[in-house]
């Protein structure tokens, strides 16, 4: 759209509110106006209007002076420590505030500069016009009606923002103060106990700043203050990154509280440059721009979600990748290890697979059914980690955030790729080498304890019926098979994040030290067996709650797709390879056909384990704010490294000398 097509449109509007003496209906016609422009044209509506003053200074100046008289009238005050800064009632009343004022929005007070920002910006789709305007762009409207409004006006205004700007100020350093010793910082961070805390001093010396402007006008020495915001800032990036490591126990009020300190700290140091006169018009233009932009935030229950959320999905994240390194082999003591846990949850694996056919065979309800077979699940895998073992779907929910956790350290080039590769490589041997160990013992140990069952009674331990339909439950192309084994990995994700939560959960209640001093422990317990039993549980709350939980998904999937009379029901692998055995022995099957259900089994583990750790994958890397840069790449370099090796696919060793001379000579080429 060009700017002269829509200048006669801007002139008859300016025309039309011409004599009216209510700025804020000049100002909701002009945004209006601009906001009709939408975000394709928003940019050029604005240079008009700009043109438009530029060209005519008669209309300038008279919207110039209605501006500057309005705006000593209005109340400053609260827009400057309201917009764009979290309120001070916490992320769960703020949140529900903001639903309310969708469906009640509150009364709009036109003599407060906050409710008129809230007044004009109402449109939800505000936000995406206003963000193709540049600060450039308000800096460049700002100065040209300042230029042609009268001078007595302007001091007047001035006077009455210089007093909302230092009162401002002061309440922004004293909210600073106060919240740099609010319990959940200091968990994270008890320096802040400190009497030379930062923020402390940055509350000490914005008071004598703000003492010296309400009777001097001569500048004020901020260097000490420069120096109070460097270091504010540093505190709060610490606060950041020790609220999402592992072991510091995050939740959504810490993350809302620590991104409510540095909307706090950006705005005073915002109007601190303003009052101290450097660059003041462009800092003005910016605050403008970012009230703006507030203005549209404030109903927005997403953007708050986000801020407050995404310190806790890390943390959470970390707390996977910290435990998802232990589920990596890359050397020969630790493959072998891996095999034998692997194993070792294959035995319990076949015998929890046995139960729930049990359990499907006593002629409960449904949902007495559903509900045994999750319990049975659920305190299965409770078993399987007690006793320090592995199910093999379980890894890729934390095998997935140690990967991008290397995604986010790393930086980009082809050295890079080499290095993701190698550990993609890695998380692959070692995926399989769990499957294998809980496929193969869980399918031998499901057979022999057939042939002994068949051998004791002189009747199969499954009748017709149950070995028909365990053999049609691993058909992935004549049955929803592959599709339930989607649901499955969904849930192992699921059971990854769960986990995390915990183990933060764990880390911000400190149950280690917590469980030292419950008053019924204390009554039955020696201190050295509490602290051991503290610290068990701190190490092992999320995997145990993950695990549980994790089993009872997969056992009420199925009821709750009867209730729905949807297509829900789960298949995993490692159960799948179990009812083979047991279905193979009873049915007496043949070798090919056993070969062809088993290749149906893999065909459901290598679905579980692609869609759990896509998932996880995804949501790790989301919440690090990172990507994978060239994912073709990736492969490549992962495919050249199969290629030089491909024994390393599924066995620790080392690459000869003569491959990785030959990938630096393709480097070089390169």
């Amino acid at each position: 759209m060009k700017k002269n097509s829509i200048k006669p449109t801007l002139y008859a509007l300016l025309g039309k509110h011409a004599d009216n003496p209510d700025c804020v209906a000049v100002l909701n016609a002009l945004t209006d106006f601009l906001r009709k422009g939408g975000a394709k044209h928003a940019s050029a509506r604005f240079d008009a209007l700009i043109e438009v003053f530029s060209e005519n200074e008669a209309l300038c100046r008279q919207f110039a002076k209605r501006f500057y008289t309005w705006l000593a009238q209005v109340r400053i005050y609260p827009a400057l420590v309201g917009l764009g800064i979290f309120s001070r009632s916490g992320f769960a009343r703020e949140m529900g505030m903001r639903l309310y004022e969708r469906f009640s929005p509150s009364y709009k007070d036109l003599n407060n500069l906050r409710d008129i920002f809230l007044y004009l910006f109402h449109s939800k789709n505000d936000g995406r016009w206003l963000a193709v305007v540049s600060a450039k762009q308000w800096l460049k409207l700002y100065c040209l009606i300042r230029n042609h409004a009268d001078t007595a006006a302007v001091q007047t205004a001035s006077r009455q923002l210089t007093k909302a700007r230092l009162h401002a100020l002061e309440m922004l350093s004293v909210w600073v103060a106060a919240e740099a010793l609010d319990q959940d910082l200091i968990r994270i961070e008890p320096r802040l106990l400190d009497t030379n805390s930062a923020f402390i001093a940055l509350q000490r010396e914005t008071a004598k700043l703000a003492e010296h402007y309400q009777t001097e006008t001569a500048p004020y020495d901020t260097a000490h203050i420069e120096v109070m915001l460097d270091q504010c800032r540093s505190q709060i990036e610490r606060l950041r990154r020790r609220g999402t490591g592992a072991g510091s126990g995050s939740s959504v009020k810490v993350a809302h509280l620590i991104e409510r300190l540095a909307q706090t700290v950006e705005r005073l140091e915002l109007l601190l440059n303003i009052q101290t006169g450097r660059r003041p018009e462009y800092h003005t233009a910016v605050l403008l721009s970012s009230m703006t932009t507030a203005a549209v935030e404030q109903r927005s229950t997403d953007q708050l979600w986000h801020s407050s959320v995404k310190m806790l999905a890390k943390s959470i994240t970390e707390n996977k990748s910290n435990r998802g390194g232990h589920y990596i082999t890359r050397n020969r003591s630790e493959y072998f290890a891996m095999l034998r846990s692997a194993a070792g949850g294959g035995v319990l694996i076949a015998l929890m697979a046995l139960n729930k056919i049990h359990i499907g065979g006593m002629g409960f309800s449904e949902f007495t059914t559903s509900l045994l077979s999750g319990l049975n699940y659920g305190l299965g895998f409770m078993m399987i980690q007690l006793l320090g073992l592995t199910v093999a779907t379980k890894q890729p929910a934390m095998t997935a955030a140690s990967f991008a956790e290397q995604v986010e350290h790393n930086e980009k080039g082809r050295a890079v790729d080499v290095k993701l590769a190698s550990l993609l490589i890695d998380v692959v041997r070692s995926q399989s080498v769990a499957v294998f160990g809980n496929v193969s013992v869980a399918v031998l140990l499901a057979a022999l304890i057939s042939v002994a069952f068949a051998a004791n009674t002189g009747t199969p331990i499954l009748n017709a019926d149950n070995v028909a339909y365990q053999l049609k439950s691993v058909r992935p192309f004549t049955e929803p098979t592959l599709w339930y084994a989607a649901i499955a990995g969904v849930w192992l994700f699921c059971s990854g994040i769960i986990a995390g939560f915990f183990d933060n959960r764990a880390d911000y209640l400190d149950l280690r030290r917590r469980l030292t001093v419950n008053p019924l422990l204390r009554k039955t317990m020696p201190l050295r067996a509490r602290q051991r039993f503290g610290d068990y549980i701190h190490r092992n709350y999320g995997s145990m709650m993950g695990n549980f939980i994790f089993g009872m998904l997969l056992g009420m999937t199925g009821y709750v797709g009867h209730l729905l009379d949807l297509p829900l029901d789960i298949r995993h692998v490692a159960f799948s390879s179990a009812n083979i055995g047991y279905a193979a022995v009873s049915g007496d099957l043949g070798f090919a056909a056993f070969m062809i259900n088993l290749a149906g089994v893999l065909l459901i583990g290598l679905v579980n384990l692609l869609v759990s750790f896509a998932l996880a994958l995804t949501v790790a890397l989301r919440a690090r704010g990172t990507h994978i840069d060239s994912v073709p790449a990736l492969l490549k370099s992962t495919w050249l490294q199969i290629k030089a090796n491909p024994l390393h696919l599924f066995f620790p060793v080392q690459i000869v000398a003569d491959a990785a001379k030959g990938g630096k000579a393709e480097h070089k080429q390169s």
